[in-house]
């Protein structure tokens, strides 16, 4: 893996950093296909129970490589070439967001355009006070990739979202929580405690329970009542199964903490 992407494991937990900190993790191509490559291995590693997405140093990501862009790396490309290239790197995104296991975005300073909508990509988001979410899209004169115009729409609304697009707003943390777009803001120098905390909690809880509950949420979003009815029904008598519905059974009949096996 690439200096730039960074992985360890600890008790379940798969941890990525994006590792140019004196760009403030810029993203660049090597970076999001090295990305979206980890992404497909953990989402069938059975090992890893929870996931979590960070940035080296003071910043989350600011996105895109501008200076890059203001290069004109691209500048001979056609117009198919560059649409196939961005959106096969954009797969990242759909990966994070249904792969079978919880994704966590721990974000620190900015967050924006593309890595923002990389995070909303996750299942949740923690902050630390000094997180600064922008989609920073329009100040590029770009009109935004990798999801994030359908992840923040559900998430604030399309008159929100359509806000956030146009003006490039910069959100400071806790008012990025008031609109729904995290779901914790933390002192800074409790962010790592309490995501460390968070994800090793759901890397040991029932894994394929977990992975049925963000299935069925995920289809919420654009299903019909029916057919969210038919994905319960389904996936809650799969989950009852399983080893683990049976352990939790028994540990609650026995008052105990139930020790899960991921079975």
């Amino acid at each position: 893996m690439s200096d730039h992407l960074l992985e360890r494991h600890e008790n379940g937990v798969a941890w990525l950093t994006l590792n140019r900190p004196e760009r403030l993790n810029a993203l660049t191509d090597d970076m999001l296909d090295g990305l979206l490559a980890v992404m497909q291995r953990l989402s069938a590693d059975r090992e890893t129970g929870c996931v979590v997405l960070s940035g080296a140093g003071r910043g989350f990501s600011a996105g895109g490589d501008v200076k890059g862009m203001a290069a004109g790396s691209h500048q001979d490309d056609t117009l198919e070439g560059r649409t196939q290239s961005l959106r096969s790197r954009m797969e990242v995104s759909r990966i994070v967001h249904e792969m079978p296991k919880p994704v966590i975005a721990m974000i620190r300073g900015p967050a924006a355009g593309a890595s923002l909508s990389i995070a909303l990509a996750c299942d949740m988001r923690i902050a630390s006070e000094t997180a600064l979410i922008t989609t920073g899209f329009a100040q590029v004169a770009l009109s935004g990739d990798f999801g994030g115009s359908w992840f923040l729409t559900r998430l604030v609304g399309p008159a929100k979202a359509k806000e956030l697009y146009m003006t490039a707003a910069r959100l400071g943390a806790e008012e990025a929580l008031a609109l729904g777009i995290l779901n914790r803001v933390v002192a800074d120098d409790a962010l790592e405690e309490e995501t460390t905390a968070l994800a090793e909690s759901l890397a040991a809880g029932p894994r394929i329970t977990l992975a049925y509950m963000k299935q069925t949420l995920n289809g919420a979003v654009t299903a019909s009542l029916s057919e969210t009815l038919d994905m319960e029904a389904r996936n809650h008598s799969r989950s009852g199964l399983t080893e683990d519905h049976l352990e939790a059974a028994k540990a609650f009949v026995e008052k105990r903490k139930p020790a899960f096996s991921g079975r």
